[in-house]
């Protein structure tokens, strides 16, 4: 079974040499079959031997064409018809037919299959009205002794084989066209379904844009217009710039119901709540003590002054130490991880270094997704992460942060 499938993927794969391999194959069988056909007569006093060279160029002239049945179908039938009744005129009664009505019929499917409905069904009559022709001609050259029934079912016998091969060739290429008319109908339908898709997204993201403008927007500028209202009477006139800066409290209240309504609304039910509280570089000592099940011994050290982050960095920056332990628990085989946080003035800068052995697995966990995450989170806050094989040995990552005055 499984040769069989090989041998039909060939054949779609290298059809023209496919085609070829059948066309000598024939001719072979032909012209043996020719040979013994021919010796049957031997006996006959009447018997003229033919010439053995005519008769092979008339055989090849009908079975070699086969090799372009897919590419001219319609020629090789012609080709074919007309160098069988060449060879019949040839031969006469000692005519082969056996593996050349193999031929014709084989000529008959492949112009049914592979040309077009309009020309085939015009030269596969011709062609079929010639060869029963040609046949009652031979069948009355033999004596004009037989019945006129014989001559019918000769000629209803040729008629049903080669029109049954036509019609069958005509079926298989008229399936073709209707499966090829579905797929290029299904590939369109799915064009068209991607291309809804993307215009739906582009238009929704078009709408919370929009809405997410005109509600922040209008806030902010509120925010603004009376934050610069109170510094301007907060010397003069407290109480009116405590109504700004009431103002500016009901404002950013407002602004904040409408974010969780329009991020409520788009995420779906059962979805994970991300407004939820999210950890930042003060869950640190949780998430070593969850490790201590491990092999891998974790050590925290701070230097320079710590002080609040803006949430969003501080979120980063214990993902981006998560991620990195995370991956040396996979991929370094280390014992030891060392997690140094530095605060300087206008940045905090993140470094994790393990002792991992630089083995092939070890060192390509620098260019796997979790150091993707990594990166990125680093560059959504400005800042930039370089990784690689630590000076000591071992592996390093390194980040750093923009923590700029006034980001809170």
């Amino acid at each position: 079974m499984h040769t069989a499938r090989q041998a039909s993927a060939w054949v779609r794969s290298h059809p023209l040499l496919a085609d070829a391999v059948l066309g000598v194959a024939l001719l072979g069988a032909a012209r043996v079959s020719a040979d013994v056909t021919i010796g049957l007569f031997k006996g006959d006093p009447t018997f003229g031997a033919p010439d053995k060279v005519r008769v092979t160029a008339l055989l090849a002239a009908m079975v070699v064409p086969l090799a372009l049945r897919r590419r001219a179908p319609l020629t090789v039938l012609v080709i074919s018809t007309a160098a069988f009744i060449a060879l019949g005129l040839e031969l006469g009664p000692r005519l082969e037919q056996t593996f050349t009505v193999i031929v014709l019929s084989v000529a008959f499917y492949s112009a049914a299959a592979h040309s077009r409905a309009r020309r085939r069904d015009w030269v596969c009559g011709a062609c079929l009205v010639a060869l029963i022709g040609f046949v009652v001609h031979e069948l009355h050259a033999l004596g004009g002794h037989l019945p006129v029934l014989y001559y019918v079912f000769v000629a209803l016998a040729n008629s049903a084989l080669f029109g049954a091969l036509w019609a069958l060739g005509a079926a298989l290429a008229s399936g073709r066209r209707r499966a090829g008319d579905l797929l290029d109908r299904t590939r369109e339908l799915e064009r068209e379904r991607e291309e809804n898709a993307r215009r739906a997204v582009f238009e929704e993201r078009v709408r919370i844009a929009r809405e997410l403008h005109d509600v922040v927007a209008h806030h902010v500028s509120m925010m603004g217009v009376q934050a610069g209202a109170a510094r301007v009477v907060l010397d003069r006139d407290r109480v009116k710039a405590k109504d700004a800066l009431a103002g500016i409290e009901t404002s950013s209240r407002q602004a904040v119901v409408e974010l969780h309504r329009l991020l409520g609304f788009l995420r779906q039910a059962g979805d994970r709540d991300d407004l939820a509280e999210q950890p930042g570089l003060a869950e640190l000592p949780q998430l070593v003590a969850s490790m201590s099940d491990s092999k891998l011994a974790v050590a925290v050290s701070i230097e320079g002054e710590q002080r609040p982050l803006p949430p969003t960095v501080d979120v980063s920056a214990y993902r981006i130490v998560q991620e990195a332990l995370t991956n040396t628990l996979k991929h370094a085989r280390a014992s030891r991880a060392d997690v140094h946080l530095r605060y300087w003035p206008d940045e905090l800068e993140l470094e994790i270094v393990d002792d991992g052995r630089q083995n092939g697995a070890s060192a390509s966990h620098a260019g796997g997704l979790g150091l993707v995450g990594m990166r990125e989170r680093a560059a959504l806050h400005g800042g930039k992460l370089t990784a690689g094989p630590a000076p000591g040995g071992g592996f390093a990552v390194r980040v750093q942060l923009p923590t700029p005055a006034g980001a809170l």
